[in-house]
């Protein structure tokens, strides 16, 4: 596992120099992945006895690349991998957990775009889950063990944290704009994801930045609802990750209804975006 583990790590670092990331993170996996191949003994067993906290003592792996290690570990894939390539599917993510089906992962999916563990992680503890009528206690509980044995969290604390590390709105608007305004003038870097993309064309814009001590990943959702709703080139998934790769991920979209209507909005975060649209049109 340890060979396939720096493999891994290895083509993280490539796509993301490849596609124009801080390069900051591209050697921080770099490092990681030289750790893993220079072991004396099996990832896997550190990850088995010792969990992520095992895996952050070794030399260049922080929290967040920890928990990379630990999903592949725990699941054999690795979705920041994924991401990259282009190949994240959300609805079989989802499905992959105990107590829910292709029925519901659809409406989880569509309520709040969730399409990675780091996302999934955060919606099961943040109240998000629990406001789904298809989701009583014990379906919860469900899949908050499943999620604690994936992401190797043992307290809720770590999600506390997590939770309180959000960019702030108008840093988001601002990475959305910045993306929007790439993709007019077709600078970025395509990938082609393998959803939805029969010619297996790299049609799939994607923008790696770094704001006020934030990496951000953004690039346009290409799930069976954005193409349903032909919303593909409307709506787009921002990920962010601090200095130790931990983080997390929102959708900006048009707003078609209420006082909103016409403007970009974060998903879940409505309230700040009329807060920073009534201040910007005060100022």
């Amino acid at each position: 596992m340890n060979e396939k583990v720096a493999k891994n790590l290895r083509e993280i670092a490539e796509l993301l120099e490849v596609q124009k990331a801080n390069v900051f993170r591209v050697n921080a996996f770099r490092r990681a992945a030289n750790t893993i191949e220079n072991l004396d003994k099996p990832v896997q067993q550190i990850v088995t006895k010792e969990g992520i906290a095992g895996l952050t003592v070794l030399p260049g792996i922080g929290e967040g690349i920890a928990r990379i290690i630990y999903e592949y570990a725990v699941t054999g894939r690795m979705t920041r991998l994924e991401t990259l390539r282009g190949e994240n599917d959300p609805l079989t993510m989802l499905m992959r957990i105990p107590g829910i089906g292709a029925h519901l992962a659809k409406i989880i999916f569509e309520n709040f775009h969730i399409d990675s563990l780091e996302a999934l992680e955060i919606a099961a503890y943040d109240g998000k889950l629990e406001g789904l009528p298809e989701i009583g206690t014990k379906r919860l509980e469900s899949i908050r063990a499943w999620v604690d044995k994936v992401m190797g969290q043992r307290k809720l604390h770590p999600f506390v944290r997590v939770l309180d590390m959000k960019p702030s709105v108008s840093i988001l608007l601002k990475i959305d704009q910045v993306y929007a305004d790439a993709v007019k003038k077709d600078s970025l870097p395509k990938i082609a994801p393998k959803r939805f993309n029969p010619k297996h064309e790299a049609w799939l814009p994607i923008l790696h930045t770094s704001q006020h001590d934030w990496h951000f990943t953004a690039m346009f959702s290409n799930s069976y609802r954005a193409h349903e709703l032909d919303r593909h080139q409307d709506w787009v998934i921002i990920y962010f990750y601090d200095e130790n790769h931990r983080g997390g991920q929102c959708t900006v979209v048009t707003e078609i209804y209420g006082a909103l209507a016409g403007k970009r909005v974060v998903r879940g975060r409505e309230a700040e975006c009329r807060e920073y649209y009534s201040h910007e049109v005060a100022v």
